[in-house]
């Protein structure tokens, strides 16, 4: 994966297209999306993308890392997951592979647009042009053991850490509410010792 700078090799004009395009989805991002802005070097563009519901990614937070060559945005930008997964449209190195990156591209397409389409990739991955044949042969072979392999790496290498957490979607938090709630109970379990030991004191 290239970590090189871009920067002199782009036009002024494309330059200003991913800065403003970059600008405008910290402002306003898309769901479970957040990408984080290299002041630096505008063409290292990396995101958190959310693990869909309903889907073995479900939460984790996946890193991604987009990398844009010398000809973009006529050739289309490589895509790397930088967190370990297990999908069958992504390879061992992390490439993702989707028809959006490639005979689909068209130079007016955007990064969030890219975004989006990874976002759908872990929501319905496609088999047919499999990276990992593995993932891609359990996907159509044996969901369920697909499906498994997949939560066993997300919940090993993907898992948000806690300080991370706002909320989850069953409405519930890591906050200072949750905390209060697991206080209580630990206050109710020492009213019913001290109940216990009352009545044991009674029968002697």
């Amino acid at each position: 994966m290239s970590s090189i700078s871009n920067v002199e090799n782009l036009s002024p004009q494309t330059i200003r297209r991913i800065v403003k395009e970059l600008e405008e989805l910290v402002k306003d991002p898309p769901e479970g999306i957040r990408v984080v802005v290299n002041d630096s070097d505008v063409t290292d563009i990396q995101a958190f993308i959310d693990g869909p519901a309903g889907t073995p990614y479900a939460g984790g937070r996946f890193n991604v890392k987009l990398v844009l060559g010398k000809d973009f945005p006529h050739t289309p930008p490589k895509a790397y997951f930088l967190t370990k997964i297990f999908h069958p449209n992504v390879a061992s190195s992390g490439e993702i592979c989707v028809n959006t990156l490639k005979r689909d591209w068209k130079p007016d397409l955007g990064v969030k647009h890219i975004l989006l389409t990874i976002k759908c990739l872990l929501i319905v991955p496609n088999a047919e042009s499999a990276l990992n044949e593995e993932a891609g042969k359990l996907l159509l072979e044996e969901y369920d053991h697909y499906f498994q392999r997949a939560q066993m790496i997300t919940e090993i290498h993907a898992q948000i850490p806690k300080s991370m957490k706002i909320g989850r979607e069953d409405g519930t938090s890591d906050g200072p509410l949750a905390k209060k709630h697991a206080g209580s109970k630990s206050l109710d379990k020492k009213k019913i010792s001290k109940d216990k030991k009352k009545k044991t004191l009674k029968r002697l």
